[in-house]
């Protein structure tokens, strides 16, 4: 038996069956003696939405220079992802170093960016490269479908928290 159980969940009805099949393999852990600790959050980016984020970082590192150089993906991606936190309200501490020697800057991951927050990061990676001259090539550009869209909806579905059946509608 595995030690670990991820579930995704995008609708009540189904949600509420999985969760009742989650119970099963949790009776069988804490039976056997286990201890359990059950996070839930918010889905994390998609692969596609990654990949795409990726794509674009690395068209600004080939294409731009900063402080007078060219700087690497990596570099990009925390002076970008530093920037968009700044649009956010967020704010980076520059810390002194553990050694002593200069400073560090401590910034939010992207590993744990929710879709939502992906897709802004994103656009902000493009609008800042469109500012910048970057010509973007073919995997920076969304075509058709892609999940980086967030779904607006006019009315959200109201659930029953019990047996995932939706009760009525709200008007967003």
């Amino acid at each position: 038996m595995s030690d670990r159980l991820t579930i995704v969940m995008h609708e009540p009805v189904s949600a509420w069956a999985a969760i009742r099949e989650a119970w099963q393999w949790c009776k069988a852990m804490l039976i056997a003696g286990h201890r359990l600790v059950l996070v839930i959050r918010l889905e994390t980016r998609s692969d596609k939405q990654n990949r795409l984020l990726h794509s674009r970082i690395g068209d600004v590192a080939k294409q731009c220079q900063w402080a007078g150089a060219k700087r690497d993906v990596d570099t990009w991606k925390r002076l970008l992802t530093s920037a968009w936190l700044r649009t956010q309200g967020e704010h980076i501490e520059m810390l002194p170093a553990l050694d002593g020697h200069g400073v560090d800057i401590v910034y939010a991951s992207t590993t744990k960016l929710s879709r939502k927050q992906c897709v802004d990061l994103s656009e902000y990676v493009m609008h800042w490269g469109d500012s910048q001259g970057v010509a973007w090539c073919a995997a920076s550009l969304p075509i058709g479908e892609l999940d980086t869209t967030p779904v607006r909806k006019t009315a959200r579905e109201l659930a029953d928290p019990e047996t995932g059946e939706i009760t009525e509608v709200a008007h967003a």
